[in-house]
């Protein structure tokens, strides 16, 4: 199989990723050091407040960050990340995450997140990443 490079790996990577779509999310939108995912928020996400669980909202970030640093040409994982919850969320809430890619240095990148519910900010995630510096093997 020839090494796939940029959007095209990004987009390998999310139809792989049952993660993500095994919580309903959809890629709505890639470009180079970009990506726009979006879900919807189920009563199975609550918490025992019977709010959506802040792990959701992080997975929800995670996968958007993801993508967007795997825009580029080699594989690349997340080396760490932190969020913040601004508001809470609930059962039948749709939510977009947007990562932007803020600095690539090296083999590494810092990406920011913002989650959004509407118009209204829900959290914001800082993901750092760390290209493996290789072609995956497939």
């Amino acid at each position: 199989m020839a090494e796939l490079h940029g959007e095209a790996r990004a987009q390998a990577m999310w139809a792989d990723d049952a993660a993500s779509r095994k919580l309903g999310m959809e890629l709505v939108e890639v470009r180079p050091g970009f990506a726009r995912v979006r879900m919807a928020v189920t009563g199975s996400m609550a918490n025992g407040h019977g709010i959506c669980h802040g792990g959701f909202v992080f997975t929800l970030a995670d996968s958007a960050f993801a993508v967007a640093c795997n825009t580029h040409d080699l594989p690349t994982v997340a080396a760490g990340a932190d969020i913040v919850f601004v508001a809470a969320v609930g059962a039948g809430d749709e939510l977009v995450a947007e990562a932007v890619e803020r600095v690539r240095f090296g083999r590494s990148g810092v990406y920011d997140v913002t989650v959004r519910r509407g118009g209204e900010v829900v959290a914001e995630f800082r993901g750092r990443s760390r290209s493996l510096g290789r072609p995956e093997p497939r």
